[in-house]
């Protein structure tokens, strides 16, 4: 009896999944509509799926043909649909409009001239101002995040003119707090609700430390009032978010952001604890640069111009307050050495390294960030001194016994 559950359960299954497939249905008498921009849209087939938003993937088969009928392009013969981002200008402008026009089973033919193709020029197989013809199908959509409904929340204003909306709270959860570590969800949107940036969409939590200028400091006014497992949304002004200048090319001039986000998890603030250099001898090279030696190898791989490397840093002023730190966040930096990625002194500490090894730096201002520094964070003619641990070389780490010998 068990059996004959299990297999009605799936049968019942298989016909509602059946019953939920976008279908399509042939059109006797297909209607040629033209749009204001000079676009032309002929549905030939209708579905009944998803009709897509700006912002959405979009997936398609597409045949591409010229006026004479001559074929340039075509995924049904790849045998491999083609997926895009609609509306955000990753397809050329007629493509952009016309499957904004379409829903998820739609066979059409769609034709528009240049202006909306590949202009005057053309490209590749595309002859100059070629009036282009494509037979589309709509595949599927894979929806953008949509904005959090806030219909009944009240409105928190914050000095300055930052809103937010508490969309769920949740009194239990960890307070943030100014220099808490806080990995969250975000989404960004325009006013007129086009999305900008989402961590959901790249299915990547972000973390940030907060106090650091790791995100917009009106973001970070609204998150210290939050709490783990909140959700919100956020109404920030241009003049607090990137000003008149916008962010180009994603953030437009003056532009008014929206942000849903939900905090996921709260860490309390965390110190590096600083090198000893207790009885360690400092040594100097030709152009000036400090360094202490505090834990050695010479079982490992050493580090060398061209390189790819991964260090743990913490980075201090001359008064010993720390401006910046890997360890902090809970990740090493990459980079390639000797190629003018990070500051000369680093570029030449680090060669001195192998891997495992952890070394103090001091770093005279010439071969730091100079005399201009790098404000906030770095004043003018800084001294600075780093500790640091040269985690791999190459993607080669350290043995876990490590040979300290000299």
């Amino acid at each position: 009896m068990k059996k004959l559950v299990f297999v009605l359960l799936a049968l019942a299954t298989g016909i509602l999944n059946a019953q939920q497939k976008p279908t399509s249905q042939k059109i006797t008498n297909p209607q040629t509509v033209k749009t204001a921009s000079g676009l032309e849209y002929t549905i030939k087939e209708k579905g009944n799926g998803k009709k897509p938003l700006v912002g959405d993937k979009v997936v398609v088969h597409y045949t591409g043909r010229l006026t004479n009928d001559t074929v340039f392009d075509s995924s049904v013969n790849k045998g491999k649909p083609f997926t895009f981002k609609l509306g955000v200008g990753q397809v050329i402008k007629g493509w952009d409009e016309a499957f904004q026009l379409l829903q998820v089973g739609d066979k059409a033919t769609i034709k528009f001239g240049y202006e909306l193709g590949y202009g005057e020029r053309g490209a590749g197989a595309i002859p100059p101002k070629a009036t282009l013809i494509f037979d589309v199908e709509l595949l599927d959509v894979i929806e953008a995040p949509r904005q959090w409904v806030a219909t009944g929340k009240d409105t928190v204003k914050l000095a300055g003119g930052v809103k937010y909306l508490l969309i769920k709270g949740n009194k239990t959860g960890e307070q943030v707090v100014g220099d808490a570590k806080v990995t969250l969800h975000y989404s960004g949107f325009f006013t007129d609700g086009k999305p900008f940036d989402s961590s959901v969409e790249r299915g990547q939590p972000f973390s940030v430390k907060l106090g650091k200028a790791m995100v917009l400091k009106s973001l970070e006014d609204v998150l210290v009032h939050l709490r783990k497992g909140e959700k919100a949304k956020v109404f920030i002004p241009y003049d607090l978010a990137y000003g008149e200048a916008g962010h180009p090319p994603i953030i437009p001039p003056k532009s008014d952001l929206i942000f849903d986000i939900e905090v996921l998890d709260v860490m309390p603030a965390f110190v590096p604890e600083k090198f000893n250099i207790t009885g360690k001898e400092q040594k100097t090279t030709a152009s000036g640069l400090k360094y202490y030696e505090i834990l050695k190898r010479n079982d490992t791989p050493k580090a060398a111009a061209g390189s790819t490397v991964k260090v743990h840093y913490s980075g201090y002023l001359a008064d010993g307050s720390m401006f910046d730190s890997s360890v902090e966040r809970g990740f090493p930096l990459e980079f390639k050495l000797g190629v003018g990625q990070v500051i000369q002194g680093w570029d030449e500490g680090l060669s001195l390294m192998h891997v495992g090894e952890k070394f103090r730096l001091v770093i005279p201002y010439y071969l730091a960030y100079g005399e201009v520094g790098r404000p906030p964070s770095i004043p003018a003619k800084a001294e600075l001194t780093f500790d640091v641990e040269l985690m791999e070389v190459n993607g080669v780490g350290a043995p876990a016994t490590p040979n300290t010998g000299k």
